[in-house]
């Protein structure tokens, strides 16, 4: 890992961390929000919480500071919308651009993306109503996991057996408001691999006793287990970091990143998706990764405050 870019608290002048949102995720940012927050205190960075219930360009109304550290997940925070929005205001951000949060927030885009470049990654069908439902299940088969396109912490997603759970699957994720599609069931052990300025770091290994990995799991259950190391071998671990690299170099996705992946029963590598504003509580995986990689909390947050320097 690189060495520090910024060494005084000082040059990242006056800082807004945007938590909360709108979003689905609002309680999940505001948690993460404020353990960012208490990181960069900790630092001596002079930072204050802007907690955004509405419109971002109202929150920074008649406020003054140098750059963002953005905490906000889900949609109008992960999708490309804020992203926009400091870039007319010419307020640096922590992370990616407005073309790449646009991308990796939408999972079919994302897909579609993996797809042209040659990387493998789950078949799957877009469902544009129930009329649609007999051609997938003939087209995919069973198991499906059925996903809004444009949700985060598998907010309503869930798994269809059969065409009678694929229509409540579809009418759960239509509730959210975008394209849902349905994808087929890995067979495998889930990992995910953080990418921090262009390098991946220690892969996790997810395990629940759940049917997936679900927001239940993620944030409730004490159920969950967390394998770090991941128990792969080491080139085969390499392997999965490398492909999550250039699964976030061909997203154009800068700064900091969380990609999710499967290793099938055919042991090939199945990309699901990337998030571009990752969970930042000590629970969360990104800093899991970041403390086997002997990565402190608030190393973190400063390495990813220092991508808001990138330009």
């Amino acid at each position: 890992m690189r060495a520090l870019r910024i060494k005084n608290a000082a040059d990242f002048g006056k800082v807004a961390v945007l938590m909360g949102g709108t979003a689905a995720e609002r309680e999940i940012s505001l948690n993460s929000g404020n353990a960012v927050f208490s990181a960069l205190r900790r630092l001596g960075v002079d930072a204050e919480v802007i907690d955004v219930t509405g419109s971002p360009i109202e929150a920074l109304s008649g406020r003054q500071f140098d750059r963002v550290f953005n905490i906000i997940h889900g949609r109008g925070g992960e999708d490309g919308v804020l992203q926009a929005v400091l870039e007319v205001l010419h307020l640096p951000c922590t992370g990616s651009g407005v073309m790449a949060s646009a991308l990796a927030m939408d999972k079919l885009r994302t897909k579609l993306c993996w797809q042209g470049m040659g990387l493998s990654t789950p078949q799957w069908r877009l469902l544009k109503d129930e009329a649609d439902i007999e051609a997938c299940s003939e087209q995919l088969g069973f198991p499906l996991i059925v996903k809004p396109a444009q949700e985060g912490s598998s907010l309503g997603m869930s798994k269809a057996n059969d065409e009678a759970e694929l229509r409540q699957a579809y009418q759960l994720a239509a509730g959210y408001g975008c394209d849902v599609y349905a994808e087929q069931w890995v067979h495998g052990q889930e990992f995910t691999i953080a990418v921090l300025d262009g390098e991946a770091l220690p892969v996790i290994r997810l395990q629940t006793p759940n049917q997936f990995y679900d927001f239940e799991a993620k944030y409730r259950a004490d159920t969950t287990q967390y394998h770090c190391p991941c128990g792969l071998e080491a080139k085969r671990e390499q392997a999965v970091q490398q492909l999550a690299v250039q699964a976030c170099e061909g997203l154009a996705i800068k700064g900091w990143a969380r990609v999710d992946a499967f290793i099938d029963q055919t042991d090939q590598i199945q990309l699901i998706e990337v998030n571009t504003v990752p969970g930042m509580t000590d629970h969360s995986l990104v800093p899991m990764a970041a403390k086997a990689a002997g990565i402190g909390f608030d190393e973190l947050v400063w390495r990813i405050l220092e991508s808001s320097c990138d330009g």
